[in-house]
């Protein structure tokens, strides 16, 4: 296919710094000044035994910092674009995105855009040194696809169509051209198989894979196929990516965004009218939090609550973070039964739901209260409440914004936040149901612009 997103051959790292241990410097015999960094080594280096797997290393790392890392994460710009939380900043980028009127020209959006790019980039880079120098690595390649298709999906989930993935090769770089949502899928799925096929022993790989590809799959409004992939996936499964007290960069961005003292982003109930009603009392122990004294950056939102869904204030700053688990697998096949559109149906899911509760946390969580809604529309609202409270905080909820547009009908103002903004700030939420693309892409000269807005 024309937008394979795949390096057919070396790609050239641009800008890559690596510190390694066993380079030492050295002198020309010709001149003192040609000097050997032993801090910088040139693409060639990693194409070998002993330079692939720094190169895996760092393809995981820039994975990990893009999805929770330290700043204006994926899981950050996704949950301030829906219903996750609000901006307490002062800065338009996270202002806009959050009352959904995002343009193509924002810095903080920028960085996101080229950190996934990078994180895509390299995992393909990486993919292909593996297989070209250490072909017997197959689980640690398989990882990188799975890898590799999850920063596909983010994308498809993240940003309007159109899309382009470039590549830069020995000989320069290669444009890619506007792809359409349905193509970003299809690579992404596509990356996943092979995840699944090379995962060999590796268990957590090929359930990592499997529930990445169901993800797409619910995207593409396959449900019977998503339910099919993550069949027979343990609930207690979890695949997480790590985090770091080691330096600001390597920090949990949850941490930095909701907890680090005046900050930038900030939770509160049913944001701009439909927005979910996060801070229980008691708490829901899938989303414990405690009130404070905190205040946002702006000066003026003050109490903010402190969310702990990843452990203490101290000890969220390096605590790792859930890509995919057993839970979410779960709720994909409960979604899949849903779709029959029967009461027996609904009684099935409700009944799926609750067993849930009783066995994906620990302690058990009590049952959902009542029966089993008897309408197809309040059978989808619980499950996706279900899902909200599940999955809250890990990149989850924009998607399922958007595919309850997409997929089961609903107006993007009855499942966004619309209406006026919350207190302090001032203005009415936009029309936004994605961001665009930054204006930097259009150096790219196959770059098409936004192929659409839609859902």
């Amino acid at each position: 296919m024309a937008y394979t997103d795949f390096a057919r051959r070396v790609v050239r790292p641009a800008l890559m710094f690596f510190l390694a241990a066993g380079v030492s410097a050295g002198c020309s015999t010709d001149t003192l000044l040609d000097v050997v960094d032993p801090d910088v080594l040139n693409p060639q280096d990693f194409a070998t035994a002993a330079g692939a797997d720094p190169l895996r290393f760092g393809a995981i790392q820039d994975f990990q910092d893009v999805f929770a890392g330290s700043g204006d994460s994926y899981i950050i710009v996704s949950g301030n674009l829906a219903d996750e939380m609000y901006s307490t900043d002062t800065f338009d980028d996270r202002l806009f995105t959050n009352q959904r009127t995002a343009n193509d020209n924002l810095p903080v959006l920028d960085g996101l855009y080229r950190s996934l790019h990078r994180a895509r980039a390299g995992s393909a880079r990486a993919i292909f040194v593996l297989e070209s120098v250490v072909p017997g690595q197959v689980s640690n390649i398989a990882e990188l696809y799975g890898l590799l298709g999850y920063t596909q999906n983010f994308f498809g989930e993240l940003y309007c169509s159109g899309v382009p993935f470039s590549v830069e090769t020995d000989s320069g770089t290669e444009f890619g051209e506007s792809l359409t949502t349905a193509q970003v899928y299809e690579l992404a799925v596509g990356n996943f198989d092979k995840a699944i096929a090379g995962a060999g022993t590796r268990t957590d790989v090929k359930n990592m894979a499997s529930i990445g590809k169901a993800r797409v799959l619910l995207n593409q409004g396959q449900f019977a196929a998503a339910a099919a992939a993550v069949a027979g996936i343990p609930t207690s499964f979890k695949y997480q990516t790590f985090y770091s007290t080691a330096s600001n960069g390597q920090n949990n961005s949850v941490w930095g965004a909701l907890l680090n003292g005046v900050t930038r982003y900030a939770v509160v109930n049913n944001e701009g009218t439909n927005g979910m009603a996060w801070l229980q009392t008691p708490a829901d122990p899938r989303i414990p939090w405690q009130a404070s004294t905190r205040t946002g950056f702006n000066g003026t939102s003050t109490n903010l609550p402190n969310i702990l869904k990843y452990g203490s204030v101290a000890a969220t700053r390096n605590a790792p973070v859930t890509l995919a688990d057993g839970v979410e697998a779960r709720l994909i096949e409960i979604e899949a039964g849903l779709q029959a559109n029967t009461q027996a149906a609904r009684d099935a899911a409700f009944a799926s739901l609750n067993t849930l509760r009783a066995t994906g946390i620990s302690p058990a969580m009590d049952p959902i209260a009542g029966s089993a809604p008897t309408t197809q529309a309040a059978a989808v609202d619980l499950l996706f409440k279900e899902r909200a409270f599940w999955l809250y905080l890990t990149g989850h909820r924009l998607g399922d914004l958007r595919r309850l547009i997409r997929q089961y009908g609903r107006s993007a103002n009855s499942v966004f936040p619309t209406g006026n903004l919350p207190s302090p700030l001032a203005g009415t939420y936009g029309e936004g149901v994605n961001l665009p693309i930054p204006f930097d892409e259009t150096n790219n000269p196959k770059f098409d612009g936004c192929l659409n807005r839609d859902a």
